[in-house]
């Protein structure tokens, strides 16, 4: 069973903590006139694309720039929009520009790992943001616990199907270049090959999505339930944006609300489409949280620092140890979205906009 309430309240704690030891490394810093020359410390950001996830524009980019304008430290934050290209020319921008901290969420593990090489050639510390970017060598990496992340996919797309006989399921997994989306799967696997090996679930199709295009998830998943005969039961979807292009597949077909589709991020569309009964759940990330114990390391790495964390991650590559801030997620049913209003996450007045009113009012959300 979930207590999303006291779960809240430990991954919020947990992350106080976290600040409060990056915070005390900034005073003793701040005691030490040598450092910074009287200029004011600058720190890059790039963000991958809004076209798989809204979260990089509308959270990441506003709860990043909230934390930089408080600790009163310069920064750029640019989208490479999807373009690897894009990427490494605002890198080298960046890096140009003097920048002493970088802060990527990487395309791909190679242009990530090419960009973390060049910034550290030039005495630039990094971060790899919410993705650990492959035989990168970062100094550090903020994220969530996406073993879990994916865990709590699998357990909740399991309650959603209760009472199905033998569910047909199909799993729609994230880009294969991303080493979050193979940790997602680890998790959700862990919880589902069990299932397949007793025979209490059976796989219809598990595919990977280049890239997290929506467009191609949705093709995909199209030829996912024809080749099923419109006989899939449940499809464990790696995101929102992926669960929203199946459910648009459902719709076509009439099945939308009958089959259980999971999502992650806690989008607007993705709550929506819980609170229309086509979506059993999504995954929320408190991505405030996350950008703040990212501008706290990386305003510590501006003044020469290396703050101590309470985890490490293994690099898949190099299998190095790479220091680590990790937060919790929390599954969301239709039984707990209030939390994520509570949060401050999502503004009730959009999400119980038109359509959704009466299913806010039903459930006491707002």
């Amino acid at each position: 069973m979930l207590y999303p309430r006291t779960t809240r309240i430990l991954r919020t704690a947990f992350a106080a903590a976290g600040a409060a030891a990056l915070t005390f490394t900034l005073v003793a810093c701040g005691d030490d006139d040598s450092g910074g020359g009287g200029e004011t410390p600058k720190i890059g950001v790039i963000l991958p694309d809004s076209a798989s996830s809204d979260r990089w524009e509308t959270a990441d980019r506003v709860y990043l720039q909230a934390a930089f304008e408080a600790a009163g430290v310069d920064y750029d934050i640019q989208n490479a929009q999807g373009s690897k290209e894009d990427f490494q020319t605002i890198a080298d921008q960046m890096l140009t520009g003097g920048i002493d901290v970088l802060l990527t969420v990487n395309l791909d593990s190679g242009t990530g790992a090419a960009v973390i090489e060049s910034a550290k050639s030039q005495g630039v510390a990094t971060i790899d943001y919410d993705r650990l970017t492959e035989g990168g060598g970062a100094d550090y990496y903020v994220s969530f616990d996406n073993e879990a992340v994916g865990r709590l996919q699998g357990e909740t797309l399991v309650s959603c199907l209760e009472g199905v006989d033998n569910p047909l399921v199909a799993e729609l997994n994230g880009s294969p270049t991303d080493n979050n989306a193979t940790l997602f799967k680890t998790g959700y696997d862990s919880v589902l090959d069990p299932l397949y090996e007793s025979g209490d679930f059976t796989k219809s199709a598990d595919e990977w999505v280049p890239d997290w295009d929506n467009a191609q998830g949705g093709t995909i998943f199209d030829q996912m339930l024809t080749d099923s005969g419109a006989e899939i039961d449940g499809v464990l979807a790696a995101n929102d944006g992926l669960a929203h292009a199946v459910i648009t597949v459902l719709e076509r077909n009439g099945l939308n609300g009958t089959v259980q589709v999971t999502g992650q991020d806690a989008t607007l569309q993705g709550l929506q489409n819980i609170l229309a009964g086509d979506q059993c759940m999504t995954v929320y990330k408190a991505i405030e949280e996350e950008a703040n114990a990212a501008a706290d390391l990386a305003v510590a790495l501006t003044s020469g620092d290396k703050p101590t964390t309470d985890a490490t991650v293994t690099d898949p590559v190099t299998e190095a140890d790479v220091p680590a801030v990790l937060l919790d997620p929390v599954a969301i049913t239709i039984d707990n979205i209030q939390d994520v209003v509570d949060d401050g996450f999502v503004d009730p007045v959009e999400l119980c906009a038109g359509d959704y009113a009466a299913a806010c009012e039903e459930h006491g959300i707002g």
